[in-house]
């Protein structure tokens, strides 16, 4: 029989790259979704639940159906200007209904459960490749309330043997190779598809959100990872997990996951303008309260412990991904 793992925010840009990944290995990825910023047409690879994490009722009653093996939790809220004027919207849509999410999994016997983190739960450490032992210092309620669920998974370990893997990761770019399904948002906040949609004549210009950074060119520096080389990670981290290879008892095991290499702005625009051999209208703008400098993240561990390796994840293939994916024009409600 398949065995089913339950994945919350399924019909966002990256859980439904991870449920892809899934069905490619054999699972059967049950989206559990709102499609507040969800999308029914992400929902390609297994059934999907439409449901809100603080429904309580709702949770109990899908557990109960497909009785999953395990948790692949994606759904938050994520955007960082968002989290600094409302940072409540944060701790209440984030930390709160993920609290109802961790009581549901246990409740329903489940004991194993892989957390889509995130690299802003460092904040600004500009100059070193953060790791796993990096101290976690967030500038905004987003980075803050994935820390604060982090330090969830941990105590529900030591209390109710719940057995996690916390994955931390920056900018996430490309799409599926095969086109099925893609990075499409509204609004649009991402880099990568801005610059297309600019490319594409489907916004003026695109602005750069701080030209003025102790940067070589003034503008900030992320790494970027390939999608598909995260939802890959996803799927050896459940496996691990699966195959009794973590915690046991009860505890938390945290993987970076990243590229150790950062891009600025300028230079992601300069590789899509070559990608695409299209000119990228540009306008520079003020910064965006909560931007780090720089924020680069190696992956050693994930490499060592799970075997992970960010094969993709060369800028032109990120953005040749995208831009393919892209002329496919997205998804409808």
């Amino acid at each position: 029989m398949t065995r089913a793992v339950l994945v919350t925010g399924g019909a966002g840009y990256i859980g439904s790259h991870a449920c892809k990944a899934l069905k490619l290995a054999g699972y059967l990825p049950v989206t559990y979704d709102s499609l507040i910023t969800g999308w029914r047409d992400a929902v390609k690879f297994g059934p999907l639940e439409e449901g809100c994490l603080t429904d309580r009722a709702r949770l109990d009653q899908v557990f109960a159906r497909y009785k999953p093996v395990a948790v692949m939790h994606f759904a938050a809220l994520s955007q960082v200007g968002e989290a600094m004027s409302q940072p409540g919207k944060y701790w209440r849509g984030n930390v709160g209904a993920s609290l109802e999410l961790i009581e549901a999994t246990l409740a329903a016997g489940v004991r194993d459960f892989v957390f889509s983190s995130t690299c802003a739960t460092y904040g600004d450490q500009d100059g070193v490749v953060l790791d796993e032992d990096s101290d976690q210092m967030p500038l905004n309620a987003y980075g803050a309330s994935k820390r604060a669920i982090e330090d969830m998974l941990k105590d529900f370990g030591a209390s109710d043997g719940l057995n996690s893997v916390i994955f931390r990761y920056f900018n996430v770019a490309g799409a599926d190779p095969d086109g099925e399904v893609g990075e499409f948002h509204q609004p649009e906040t991402h880099l990568v598809p801005l610059i297309l949609d600019a490319i594409d004549g489907k916004r003026a210009a695109l602005t750069i959100h701080g030209t003025d950074y102790p940067t070589e060119d003034g503008t900030c520096i992320r790494d970027y990872v390939h999608v598909m080389d995260l939802a890959d990670a996803h799927v050896q981290g459940l496996d691990w997990l699966l195959a009794g290879k973590g915690p046991t008892t009860g505890g938390a095991e945290v993987f970076c996951l990243g590229t150790g290499t950062g891009f600025s702005v300028r230079e992601v625009v300069a590789a899509a303008g070559s990608v695409t051999n299209r000119a990228v209208p540009m306008q520079d703008g003020p910064r965006r309260a909560g931007d780090a400098v720089k924020l680069v993240s190696g992956s050693a561990r994930a490499g060592a412990v799970l075997g992970w390796t960010p094969a993709r994840s060369t800028m032109p293939q990120m953005i040749r991904d995208a831009w393919r994916w892209h002329q496919n024009g997205g998804y409808e409600r």
